[in-house]
Parts: C-alpha cells; structure tokens; sequence
C-alpha cells in the first residue's frame, strides 16, 4: 500500500501520460454489453500483471478491454472527459502497480457515463461567438506537458571526461555535510533542509544564487554491444534538487533545498543553475511501419536510475548528441527489429521489419549523446533499441 501511494506520488507531481506497453498484439474481443453484477471470465492473455481471472461489475462502472495503443491517459479522456483523471480508472483496478504499463487483453473496471461527446450533442462548454453565428468556441483543454520542471530536477546525462574533470569545468563546488544542527549526524535531506559546500565567495558565489544539485549515478557506463566493456562512454550525473545561497564565505557556503527529487547527499555537487521551460507535447504523425532508420543508427544506452526497461514518462540517454544533429526539442521515435523465419526459402531464411516501440522528446544534448522523455511508450524500451529522427 505504501509502495501504491508513492507511486500515485510520483506520477500527479509530473502530471505526466500513462502509457500501454505491450509485448504481443492481442485481438480484442468483440464489444459486448455487461450488467452490474455479472460476473465477467477474464481470457487468458499476455500481462506483467497479475490479473484477475473473472470480475464482478461493481454498480455505476463499465468493463474496458484493452487493445493495443490504449493508455490510462487516453482511457481517462475517453470515460470521464479529462484525460488527468486517469487515477479514478486506476484505482478500481489495483491489481496494477504500475500504471506505466497496461496490456492488451487487461479487463479494466471504468467508471460508468461516457462523457465524450456523440454526434449531433453539444456541451454545456460550447457557446455560440455571436447571436445566429455559426462558428462556435470550445472552452479550452489543458496542455499535457511533455517536460516541466519535476522533470528536469531529475533528468541524467552523459559527461565523457568524467564527473571530477567535468565538476572542475563547469565551476561546481562539492557538498561536505548535510541536514540542520539538531541533526548533526543526517546523511540525506530534502526540501528546506541545509547543505554546506566547500566552495564560497572565492568560486564566484553569492548569497542568493541559485544551484543545481547533482548526483554521480553511474561511474564508466558501456555501450549495451561493448559487451566486454572494454571503453567507457564516461560518467552519468543526474540532476537532483535545486538550492539557494543563505551564507556566504570565502571558502565556504551554506545553500538550503528549495524542490528536491532524491535525497542529497555529502560527495554530491552543486553547479549553476538556469530556469528551464516548459514544453508541451507534440507527437509524430509519420509512424507507419516499418520505419526507415537513419545510418548509423542511434542506440538506447542508459535508462534512468540503471533500470532494464523504461516506458511513458522515463528518461533514457541515446548515444548520439549535437554533433550528430541532435537538437532540444526534437521528438524521436524507437523501434525494434523483427524477424520471422521464410520456410519456403529454406533454412535459416529469415523476413525482417521494424515497429514502432515509443516516442520520445530530446530535453539535452551533450555533444556526443542526449537525454530524451519518452512522450509515449507502447512497448517497453530496452538498452540497444535503436532511435531514428
């Protein structure tokens, strides 16, 4: 339970899409009319979950089958109006504990009176610009942002030279001790609590500054085909927390944690810091499979916090930076091979094509790697998928 109410946490913080990932392509049944109280057999299907084998229609609910390409967040705006109310459809579902990932076949309870309009309806929210015009004006939907600030207080990144040369470059000073005076033995703090820096007036710092925090995640991370790990790409950082200067000494200084996403810690650094912007989300349209993927081909090479899989929401670094024409701001896609055998051509004759695994926002380049977000994941993105403009 308190691992669900974290969860739940974390995802109305980043207000962030919920996204279906999917391993096998399952035929829906089809559409069927359920009553309250009929107990419904669940057929048997392809799920991380484990999921009911029948269910009983609670009163004032609906049963949703899933099929490919759904996402709570699209089922949120289809039965009640408002794809941020994803979390109701959760809740009458808690066999799933993680909301990034519905399959296929799932049988989802969801809330009863389709709120989405029929043809020839006209909601309470349309109005008419003038009297006996015809052009009418919907109230409008909020944006789904692709990247806000709860992102960027935890996005990684890729620094080939290394954490110490690249912290020496850029002007970063190192955190020595944390927490408050009462707590003089604290190793981890979060909002409002104090760090005390080795680094003061002396390194350019003034009461009042803002910094980011920065936490080494990954000491000489390797390409997922380096599979004898014989060169290092460099250290991942991730950005933690951001703080602000309340003392300020030659050689010393003290910052308090203004939003936090991990816990800092002593031996985590903090470097200048500038407001990010918000971006919102605009996906592809040109996802017909299969689809062309550029030479050489940009890889999957780390998956926040050292995790196998990533889906909607997570950040992933691609070993392609700004040299290579990255730019922030770009939507890229991820796809995956796959291969059939052709029996007719004899042996160990094999067809190929590519799908479409996910969609996912450029948020940093470095220049020989990026950070992206995935906007949307319909499959799990694994180490070594490839990524295509």
């Amino acid at each position: 339970m308190h691992q669900r109410k974290w969860l739940r946490a974390a995802f109305l913080l980043t207000g962030m899409a919920v996204a279906l990932a999917a391993q096998d392509s399952v035929q829906a049944p089809a559409p069927q009319t359920y009553q309250p109280g009929q107990v419904i057999q669940v057929t048997a299907h392809h799920s991380r979950w484990d999921y009911p084998k029948e269910i009983t229609l609670p009163e004032g609910s609906q049963l949703h089958i899933v099929e490919t390409g759904d996402t709570l967040w699209d089922l949120g705006n289809k039965y009640l109006g408002n794809p941020f109310s994803w979390p109701q459809i959760w809740e009458l579902n808690k066999w799933i504990t993680d909301p990034h990932w519905i399959y296929p076949g799932d049988h989802l309870i969801v809330p009863a009176g389709n709120t989405t309009l029929l043809p020839g309806e006209t909601p309470s929210e349309v109005v008419e610009v003038a009297p006996g015009g015809s052009r009418l004006q919907t109230k409008p939907q909020q944006d789904e942002f692709a990247f806000t600030f709860q992102d960027f207080i935890q996005l990684p990144y890729l620094v080939p030279e290394g954490a110490g040369t690249y912290f020496k470059g850029i002007g970063g000073v190192k955190i020595t001790s944390v927490g408050r005076s009462v707590l003089p033995n604290k190793t981890q703090v979060g909002d409002f609590d104090m760090l005390y820096v080795d680094g003061g007036s002396e390194n350019g710092l003034k009461v009042g500054d803002r910094v980011l925090a920065i936490k080494i995640i990954k000491k000489k991370l390797f390409h997922p085909l380096d599979t004898r790990e014989s060169n290092s790409l460099g250290d991942v950082l991730k950005q933690i927390a951001v703080a602000r200067a309340t003392q300020i000494q030659p050689k010393a200084s003290v910052f308090v944690i203004e939003k936090s996403a991990d816990t800092v810690e002593p031996g985590d650094y903090l470097v200048p810091f500038t407001e990010p912007a918000n971006m919102t989300i605009k996906l592809r349209t040109d996802t017909h499979e299969p689809i062309p993927v550029q030479t050489p081909e940009p890889r999957v090479i780390f998956i926040t916090d050292n995790h196998g899989i990533a889906g909607t929401g997570n950040m992933i670094i691609i070993d392609k930076g700004s040299k290579d024409g990255m730019k922030v701001g770009d939507v890229l896609l991820s796809v995956r091979e796959r291969s059939w055998p052709l029996e007719s051509q004899g042996p160990n004759t094999m067809a190929k094509t590519n799908y479409l695994i996910a969609q996912m926002l450029v948020v940093k380049t470095m220049e020989g790697s990026a950070t992206c977000r995935i906007l949307r994941g319909y499959e799990e993105t694994e180490l070594g998928d490839f990524v295509t403009h």
